[in-house]
C-alpha cells in the first residue's frame, strides 16, 4: 500500500463528469510479415511486460472522510481483459476513423474501481497497420513517466527480445480495512504539519524573490486569471471529446530553432500562435490581447534516474503572442517571454506548486470541481488560460513491439474547466506527431486546428529561408 502524493492525487480531485484527467497515446505500427494483430497478440505481449508496468495492477481506494490523500493498492481483483479491447474502425479505416475512434475513447471517464488505464486496439487499417490506444489516468504518470514506460515495454531491435520474468512475483494485496485507513491518514499527517512552517516561508521567499525578478526583466509573462482574454476556446465543457493529429517533419522544426536561437517548445508555442491566428482571426474573434498558455514542465533532473511512475511537473505561463503579426518576430517574442517566465519558475522554486499540492484537501476540492462543472461557472469567469500546450521528447531510436514497427506516436493530455483546448506534441526519431483535443462544444473543427499547424510551420519556414537567402529545396538538401 503506498499513499498518493498530492500532485498525483490531484488529478482524481480535478476530475468531474466533464473534465476527464486522463491523457492518450496511439502508436501507430507496421506489422512484421507473419506477425498477429488478434487481441489475443496484444494481451500476450502485454502480459509478458505487465511487471514493467507497475502501475498497470494497482488502483485507488479512497480514504474514509476524506482524512487524507487516497491510497494505492495491488489490486485483488485483477483482470487484464478488463483493459484491454478491440475497435473494428469502418472502412477505409485511415487518419478520419482513427481520429474518431480515439475521441469517442477520449470522451469516458475511467472506472476507478479498477486500474486507471485501458488500451483499444484499432483494426480495419490498410497496408498490414494497426493502432494502439492507451488511455492511462494522469494520476499514474505523466509525459515523462508514460514515455519511459513506453521505452521499456517496446524493443529498440527489429527482434523481439525475451522478457526477462520479474525478481519476486507480483503478489495482490488485500483492501484494507476502514480502521487501518483512518490510522494511516492520521498517522501521516503529522510530517505534514512538520513541514507546513517551511513551506509557508520558501512560499513567502519565493514570491517576493519572483516579484523582484518580474520588475527587472524585459519581457513580463502574463499571470494566469489576469491577463488571458475571452476567446471561443474557452467556457464550460462537455462530455465529448474531439480529436485531430498532424506529423510535422522534425528536422524542419529544428531548422526553425536553429535558425532563431531557440527551443523546440518555443517553435511548438509559436505553430500553436500560428494556427490559433488563423482559427479566430477568420471568424472575426482573434481578440487584441495575447493568448495564454500553460505549459507543463518536468522538475525531473535532467541527470536523474528514468521515471515510469507519478508526476514531477509544474506550470508554466507564457504568451503565445498572436498579437504579433511578423512570424519570425512572434517566435523570438515568445522565446523572450518563455525564458522569463523560466526564470520566475526557478525563482520560486521549481518543487513550490508540487509541494502545496500535498495540502490539497481531499474532501472539500472535488466538491468543489463537480459543483463548478455542474453549474457551468467557467461560462460567466474570465479564462484563466487559454490553451495547454505540450512538448515532450520521445523517442530518439525506432521502437518495435509484438511484431511491428512503431511508425508514430501521438499524445494528448486532459482538459481542463474553462480551458476547451489541449495541443500536445511528441517526437519519434525524425517526426514531431501532434495531438489536438477538443470539447466540440467549444471547438468544434479540431482538424482545422491541426491543418493550421503545418501551414503555421511552412510559414516559418518560408520566413526562415526568405531571411537566409535560402529556397526551400536547399535547407532540406
Amino acid at each position: 500500500m503506498e499513499r498518493l502524493s498530492g500532485i498525483d492525487a490531484n488529478f482524481l480531485y480535478m476530475e468531474t463528469p466533464a473534465a476527464h484527467m486522463h491523457t492518450i497515446k496511439l502508436a501507430v505500427l507496421d506489422l512484421a510479415p507473419g506477425a498477429g494483430a488478434a487481441l489475443d497478440d496484444v494481451k500476450h505481449a502485454l502480459r509478458e511486460r505487465l511487471h514493467l508496468l507497475p502501475q498497470f495492477r494497482r488502483r485507488v481506494v479512497p480514504v474514509p472522510f476524506a482524512l487524507h490523500h487516497p491510497v494505492w493498492i495491488e489490486d485483488p481483483a485483477f483482470d487484464l481483459d478488463r483493459h484491454v479491447h478491440a475497435i473494428d474502425l469502418p472502412a477505409p479505416g485511415g487518419w478520419h476513423e482513427i481520429e474518431d475512434a480515439v475521441a469517442a475513447i477520449a470522451g469516458r471517464p475511467l472506472d476507478r474501481s479498477r486500474p486507471l488505464w485501458e488500451l483499444w486496439l484499432l483494426r480495419g487499417l490498410p497496408d498490414r497497420r494497426v493502432a494502439l490506444v492507451a488511455k492511462i489516468h494522469h494520476a499514474l504518470a505523466d509525459g515523462v513517466a508514460a514515455a519511459a514506460l513506453l521505452a521499456a515495454v517496446m524493443d529498440e531491435g527489429e527482434t523481439t527480445a525475451p522478457v526477462a520474468p520479474p525478481d519476486v512475483p507480483w503478489t495482490p494485496e488485500p483492501v484494507p480495512s476502514r480502521a487501518r485507513l483512518v490510522r494511516d491518514a492520521l498517522r501521516d499527517h503529522m510530517p505534514r504539519v512538520r513541514r507546513l512552517p517551511e513551506l509557508l516561508a520558501r512560499t513567502a521567499r519565493g514570491l517576493r524573490d519572483g516579484a523582484r525578478l518580474r520588475r527587472r526583466l524585459s519581457a513580463t509573462p502574463p499571470r494566469p486569471l489576469l491577463d488571458a482574454p475571452r476567446t471561443s476556446l474557452n467556457g464550460a465543457l462537455r462530455p465529448s471529446r474531439g480529436f485531430a493529429l498532424v506529423s510535422l517533419p522534425l528536422g524542419d522544426v529544428k531548422h526553425v530553432r536553429a535558425a532563431l536561437g531557440v527551443t523546440v517548445n518555443d517553435v511548438v508555442l509559436a505553430l500553436v500562435a500560428g494556427t490559433l491566428r488563423r482559427y479566430l482571426g477568420v471568424r472575426g474573434q482573434l481578440p487584441e490581447r495575447a493568448l495564454v498558455a500553460e505549459v507543463p514542465t518536468s522538475t525531473d533532473a535532467a541527470d536523474g534516474p528514468r521515471r515510469r511512475t507519478g508526476n514531477r511537473v509544474s506550470n508554466l505561463f507564457t504568451s503565445l503572442c498572436t498579437d504579433v503579426v511578423d512570424p519570425l518576430e512572434r517566435v523570438r517574442r515568445i522565446h523572450e517571454v518563455t525564458a522569463a517566465a523560466k526564470e520566475i519558475n526557478r525563482a520560486l522554486g521549481p518543487e513550490l506548486y508540487r509541494d502545496w499540492t500535498d495540502y490539497a484537501p481531499p474532501g472539500p476540492l472535488p466538491a468543489v470541481m463537480r459543483l463548478y462543472s455542474r453549474l457551468r461557472v467557467a461560462d460567466r469567469l474570465v479564462p484563466p488560460i487559454n490553451v495547454i500546450v505540450s512538448s515532450v521528447p520521445g523517442p530518439r531510436r525506432p521502437l518495435h513491439w509484438a511484431g511491428g514497427r512503431l511508425r508514430h506516436l501521438f499524445s494528448v493530455g486532459p482538459l481542463i474547466e474553462g480551458t476547451a483546448l489541449n495541443v500536445t506534441a511528441w517526437s519519434y526519431v525524425d517526426r514531431l506527431d501532434v495531438g489536438v483535443l477538443t470539447c466540440p462544444d467549444r471547438v468544434g473543427s479540431p482538424r482545422e486546428i491541426a491543418d493550421g499547424l503545418a501551414s503555421a510551420l511552412d510559414e516559418l519556414l518560408m520566413a526562415v529561408n526568405a531571411a537566409q537567402g535560402t529556397s526551400p529545396a536547399a535547407q532540406r538538401a
